[in-house]
């Protein structure tokens, strides 16, 4: 087998321009705001949703691999307000894999939500510490059949070291 090459991947800050192709950015908004845009786009059509927090232990910045879930959005927000780390590749249909060229990581202020699209490829939430807890929002069955992983390793030779400089 051939030797896997381990690739950096720099963090950059999160904007709205630049989540766009994975999903949007859900922000504060004063109490009465009427729903727009960022609530249309999420979907849970294909099931009952299923919100809890998802409690994390400390886990390694070495992304091996990488999911989608072809059924639902996703939303993710940090309970504490800690900033946090995802790693995301646009959806892509067609095809088994994501584009490894188009793998981006965000740092996610703690004052925000993202809402992933159908399909966008994803890894983590990653966070500095021993352990962190995430607001999550996805259909009751998604981990279960709705799962679909690419092995960065097996599938293009390559890992990703993510470094949280941004």
């Amino acid at each position: 087998m051939a030797d896997i090459v381990e690739r950096a991947i720099e963090t950059q800050v999160l904007t709205d321009t630049d989540f766009a192709p994975f999903g949007v950015v859900i922000r504060p908004t004063p109490d009465g705001t009427l729903a727009g845009p960022i609530d249309r786009a999420l979907d849970l059509s294909e099931g009952r949703p299923r919100f809890y927090i998802l409690a994390l232990e400390e886990r390694s910045l070495r992304i091996k691999g990488i999911t989608r879930h072809h059924q639902t959005t996703q939303v993710l927000a940090s309970v504490g307000g800690a900033d946090w780390f995802i790693v995301v590749a646009p959806p892509s249909p067609d095809s088994a894999s994501p584009k490894l060229d188009a793998v981006r990581a965000f740092r996610i202020p703690g004052d925000v939500a993202i809402l992933m699209k159908r399909g966008t490829w994803h890894a983590g939430p990653y966070f500095l510490g021993p352990a962190m807890s995430f607001f999550n929002l996805e259909l009751e069955d998604t981990n279960i059949v709705d799962h679909d992983t690419c092995s960065l390793p097996a599938t293009f030779g390559v890992t990703f070291a993510l470094s949280t400089d941004a």
